[in-house]
This record gives structure tokens, sequence and C-alpha cells, in this order.
């Protein structure tokens, strides 16, 4: 018992001790990027699974939909592009001037979704290109009208909807018989 209370003891002096040091704590560097690569890394794996399976869907099965009320294979696609302007354009910190549902309503070959999904994915990138860690703990206006919170907010929720979609189109392309992107590595 009296080892224990020592111990103890020993532990709070110690602890009072490196509390009481003047030396200042080692500085982080100014411009660290580790939090960009991070999600940087995420987010090429993501768009990397939605890029390619617009690739490997041939054009007759951009209509294709398992059920009435869920969108076509190419819709799906059509929405990402225009999500990813709003979600990259709050990271950026500034408003889209392209709609959520833009695509959807405009691009209706697969032509014209394979672009609009280049373009997005390009635009995000080059969001990507100018954030520094430090930017993104920074306060800013959230997409889709989801009030303040830091920059990375969009950033992983673009992530995400990348993934909850591709998990939508993993669905239809084994249904045609196609091997997803991710199943093919």
């Amino acid at each position: 018992m009296r080892c224990r209370l020592t111990f103890a003891i020993a532990v709070v002096l110690a602890g009072a001790y490196a509390c009481a040091r003047t030396d200042p704590p080692p500085a982080a560097p100014a411009n660290t990027t580790a939090i960009v690569k991070a999600l940087q890394s995420s987010w090429d794996a993501a768009k990397n699974n939605i890029v390619q399976s617009a690739e490997v869907m041939p054009e007759e099965n951009y209509g294709f939909k398992p059920a009435d009320s869920v969108r076509t294979y190419g819709e799906i696609l059509a929405h990402v592009a225009g999500a990813n302007y709003v979600f990259c354009s709050a990271a950026k910190g500034t408003k889209s001037t392209v709609a959520e549902d833009q695509f959807e309503k405009t691009a209706t070959t697969r032509a014209a979704i394979v672009k609009a999904l280049a373009d997005s994915m390009a635009y995000c990138d080059s969001v990507f290109a100018g954030l520094t860690d430090a930017q993104l703990a920074e306060t800013i206006d959230q997409p889709f009208n989801q009030g303040k919170g830091a920059r990375s907010a969009p950033i992983l929720g673009n992530v995400g909807h990348l993934n909850e979609h591709y998990g939508n189109l993993v669905t239809y392309m084994r249904i045609k018989g196609i091997v997803p992107p991710s199943s093919r590595r």
C-alpha cells in the first residue's frame, strides 16, 4: 500500500514539474501537409473507383437502373459530378457555380457524363493542390446549408459521398455481369 502511495505521489510531482517547465513545446512546421496528404490519398482512391466505373460500363447500360425508384447508372455519375463542385467549392471557400443536379438534367449521353465527371474531378484536384494542414482547420460555410464548420468537413463529406455512390455502382455492375474496378485490382 505504501509503495502505491509513494508511486502515485511521484507521478503527481513529475507531472507538476513538467507543467512548470518554461521550455516552449516544439513548434510544428508552419506549412505541414501530412493531413492534406492523407485526405488526398482517400480522395484519390474514391475518385479512381468512380472514374473507372464510368469507363467500364458500356454506353447501352448508362440508362440501366435495377428499380424504378432509383437513379440510372448514368444519373448516379452525373449526380456525383455536380456534387463534386458543391463539396469542393465549399472547401475552396467559394459558392459553387454548378448546381448539384445540373448534370443529371443536362448530361444525357455517356460522353457528356464522362466529360462532366472528369471536369469535376479536375476541379476538386485543383482545390486539393492549394490546401495546407492549417487551412483544413479554418471555419468556413459548409455545403448544403449545413452552417459553419471546418474546411476539412466538405472534403471528408465528398470522399464519403463518392464511396457511397461507388457502392451503388458496384451493385449495378454486378447485375450486368461486370467486375467492379476495385475487385479487378
